[in-house]
């Protein structure tokens, strides 16, 4: 939602909005012009208002909503918004439900440097608040597709990655076939003549391109290790907290550094290589480009180092994420220890992945787990963190509990030594621990 802010604000249009608090992200709002209020009151619908654009999480009962619909204001979906902002430019869609963030991320990075100043909307921060959205001069507008609320249907761009198809957001989906089909009808949006980049290395992705096989109006484009992919992975090889990956395009080997850990961030850029040569791009200056990225808030982000523990702050809420995260963390730590603090992510994705929630957090050597974040949800009688906790100690992971995020950064601090890594994991508040822990972590100042 900020990200369409900062565009339309750019563009001219008088904005107004309102946020559960101040942020950093809140005062760069401002500095473009926006009016943002903290807290949620009738009287924040300015009289001059043209329309009201809301995301999925905003209730029905939310008071501005409220007083929108009264008064008889358009109510715009954010997705509508983004897919207006849109019109003109030649799209480019990512979508997955893993690693839509690092791509589009990646994508943005890669074709500003190369000159080219793309159009974007992120779903995260790349180095600083703001940056998740930019209003390019180029003819290339680059969005993260929001599969969670089909909202990723609204939008026509000549250029669409699907980076993996699993079950996930169970309370919009109650099957694997209402996922195929929630896809199908996003890749049937790429407009005539356009192309669909796929990792077939997903068993879930190579189905849905067996499913979309018969289109012929769609160029197909895969990628991955797989024998059969059309951009093919040959090596990715681990440099501490890098990579260096190297592909097979057009019988000759490309080979670019990805500055993020793990298989599945070279995967993502291999993603992001194959979408920017289907639009023009010369391959080896995007694959030298890519090696620009720096990296997304949230995903992999080092927050820093104290007493010789390295503190890491991830995203990963889904056990896919979860496993893939601890395994290019474990490549990256050497002989250390890999300390997880987690916070489950909605009641309704515990009581359906819990378990595997558990056995993906297994791998760590030790694990801090946090009350169920509960964002747009109301509590689920039964469902707890216990899920989590009762799976990951049934595969012999050394498991804490903790009620309340004041009690973590001491425990952590107590257990981390010299050469471990702390990483904070999940998609809540338990983001703000990171500081907290090296606070904790950091030797006292010398007396005077």
């Amino acid at each position: 939602m900020s990200g369409l802010a900062k565009i339309l604000a750019v563009r001219g249009a008088k904005v107004s909005g309102s946020d559960a608090k101040e942020s950093t992200v809140v005062l760069a709002l401002r500095q473009l012009g926006a009016e943002v209020h903290v807290g949620h009151a009738a009287e924040h619908v300015p009289g001059g208002a043209s329309c009201i654009v809301v995301s999925s999480a905003i209730r029905e009962d939310n008071p501005e909503l409220v007083a929108a619909r009264e008064r008889g204001l358009p109510v715009i979906h954010r997705a509508d918004a983004l897919a207006a902002l849109m019109a003109g430019h030649r799209g480019l869609a990512v979508a997955g439900t893993h690693g839509k963030t690092t791509t589009t991320s990646m994508l943005a990075v890669s074709l500003t440097a190369l000159g080219l100043d793309p159009s974007f909307a992120i779903g995260g921060d790349l180095n600083e608040p703001g940056s998740n959205a930019h209003h390019g001069t180029g003819e290339i507008f680059v969005a993260e597709a929001d599969e969670s609320d089909r909202s990723f249907h609204k939008y026509a761009p000549e250029v669409s990655i699907v980076l993996n198809v699993e079950l996930d957001h169970h309370a919009n989906y109650a099957s694997m076939d209402e996922i195929y089909e929630s896809f199908e009808t996003f890749v049937g949006r790429i407009v005539p003549g356009g192309t669909l980049v796929v990792d077939i290395d997903h068993p879930g992705a190579r189905e849905l391109t067996g499913r979309v096989s018969d289109r012929t109006e769609l160029n197909v484009v895969t990628v991955g290790e797989s024998e059969d992919a059309a951009l093919r992975i040959v090596r990715i090889t681990a440099q501490g907290m890098t990579s260096e990956v190297t592909v097979l395009h057009e019988g000759r080997e490309l080979s670019f550094t990805v500055s993020v850990p793990g298989r599945h961030y070279a995967h993502n850029a291999v993603a992001a290589l194959a979408a920017g040569i289907a639009l023009g791009v010369p391959a080896a200056e995007l694959a030298q480009a890519l090696g620009s990225y720096q990296g997304v808030r949230r995903r992999l982000q080092l927050k820093g180092e104290a007493r010789g523990v390295q503190v890491i702050d991830s995203y990963a809420h889904h056990p896919t994420e979860i496993a893939a995260d601890l395994e290019a963390i474990t490549e990256a730590s050497g002989d250390g220890r890999v300390l997880v603090v987690f916070q489950p992510h909605l009641f309704s994705r515990t009581q359906q992945l819990g378990a595997e929630m558990g056995e993906a957090l297994s791998r760590a050597d030790a694990v801090v787990v946090l009350d169920i974040y509960a964002a747009r949800e109301d509590p689920v009688p039964g469902i707890t963190s216990d899920l989590v906790i009762d799976a990951a100690r049934s595969h012999g992971a050394d498991v804490t509990p903790a009620h309340s995020l004041a009690d973590v950064p001491d425990l952590v601090a107590g257990i981390a030594k010299e050469g471990d890594l702390v990483l904070t994991m999940g998609a809540g508040d338990v983001t703000f621990l990171g500081p907290e822990i090296l606070a904790r972590l950091a030797p006292p100042a010398p007396l005077d």
